[in-house]
């Protein structure tokens, strides 16, 4: 192996999370590789610790048996027991009172996960090398071969990281392993195209048709969004749009037959797969709270069968391939 192919291998992207055996995100059984750190700021976000790209603490406070292990175990002194503003005695019936302070940056040396006797904490973040991801990646090629799967990366933003993401997917389809990548599309169209030389399907989003709406409810505009979408369908690259349905957030009528026109031009295109449909759900709310964030949705906006049944009735009107993906 030559020294150029050994440096590409190692190099380093951080990642927080990976799923295997995931029938979702793309064709066949795949694996998932989430890569850490997003530009962007959805309020309905399931996945809280992809968004900054440091390494964070999870904190699950109802295992937390206050013992303090990690206090000095934490080299920069992340955990603490805040003094008693009344001055009085605490109980253990009361809440824990160990916290974590948000306003120090993690090192992850993971000290104070390995110390604790009840899993209450977890560092999120592994820095790994393109070895180490393929290593992960090729232990169910077998179910790859049978099922027409593959590995998918997405995030956080897996675009973030393009020179990583570029030399894992050559290597992919190096041992011809399928690939795609779940994107929000906002980046620099020039990492957008280095990626997708090596990308048999793009899972890209559209959160939003409007511009201003979509920078209230992600933090960003999406004239890049649409642009960058429009470059890799023209120039051949394989896309299925992915749409969140987010009740009264993006589901209005208007909104969705904006999102149909824009994209009706591209039905000419065998490249463009259609579109798949993503209900609102509220798996990711409790890792809110291991992180001390707020989460911005209050109520409950997901959607009945009928109301799905409805919507994808509703898109296939305009003659667009449509499919409801239920988790």
């Amino acid at each position: 192996m030559s020294t150029e192919t050994n440096s590409i291998l190692e190099r380093r992207a951080r990642i927080f999370n990976v799923q295997k055996y995931s029938i979702y995100d793309g064709p066949g059984v795949r694996t998932l590789i989430f890569f850490k750190g997003c530009p962007l700021r959805c309020l309905w976000c399931a996945n809280p610790e992809g968004l900054e790209r440091n390494y964070q603490v999870m904190f699950k406070a109802d295992l937390c048996i206050d013992c303090g292990d990690c206090i000095p175990a934490c080299p920069v002194h992340i955990h603490y027991f805040p003094d008693p503003e009344d001055g009085q005695q605490r109980t253990r019936l009361e809440s824990p009172r160990h916290k974590v302070n948000r306003s120090i940056n993690c090192v992850g040396c993971r000290k104070c996960e390995t110390v604790c006797p009840k899993q209450a904490l977890s560092i999120v973040g592994s820095d790994k090398t393109i070895s180490e991801v393929l290593e992960i990646i090729q232990q169910d090629a077998l179910f790859y071969n049978s099922s027409g799967g593959g590995v998918t990366l997405g995030g956080g933003e897996v675009i973030a990281q393009p020179e990583f993401a570029t030399n894992l997917l050559m290597e992919c389809k190096r041992l011809g392993i399928h690939t795609a990548i779940e994107t929000s599309g906002y980046a620099k169209l020039d990492s957008l195209l280095m990626i997708a030389q090596f990308t048999d399907l793009f899972l890209y989003d559209i959160k939003h048709i409007d511009s201003e709406r979509h920078s209230e409810l992600t933090g960003v505009r999406n004239e890049r969004i649409l642009d960058n979408l429009t470059e890799l369908i023209r120039r051949g690259f394989n896309v299925k749009v992915r749409m969140p349905l987010i009740r009264g957030l993006n589901d209005s009528e208007d909104t969705l037959a904006k999102t149909l026109k824009f994209l009706l031009p591209f039905k000419r295109y065998k490249n463009f797969q259609g579109i798949d449909l993503l209900p609102y759900h509220k798996l990711g709310i409790n890792k809110y709270k291991q992180l001390d964030m707020n989460y911005a949705i209050t109520d409950d906006l997901s959607f009945k069968e009928d109301e799905l049944d409805e919507l994808e009735e509703f898109i296939k009107g305009y003659d667009l391939q449509v499919k409801v993906i239920k988790h």
